[in-house]
């Protein structure tokens, strides 16, 4: 029984493992985005102001 059990987690670890591996380069990918466009606004709303121009909707 000892065997079986073990021949699950083998077959079922490289599957897993891929998965979290997937999951934190996805997460990360998202992350950095989220921040970037966060910049980005705050550089343009920075922009609008020295320019005087109306804030965006």
């Amino acid at each position: 029984m000892n065997d079986v059990i073990s021949g699950i987690v083998w077959a079922l670890a490289p599957t897993v493992l891929v998965g979290l591996l997937f999951w934190a380069i996805m997460r990360a990918i998202v992350r950095a985005d989220r921040n970037e466009r966060k910049a980005y606004s705050r550089l343009e709303a920075e922009e609008r102001a020295r320019r005087g121009l109306a804030p965006k909707a």
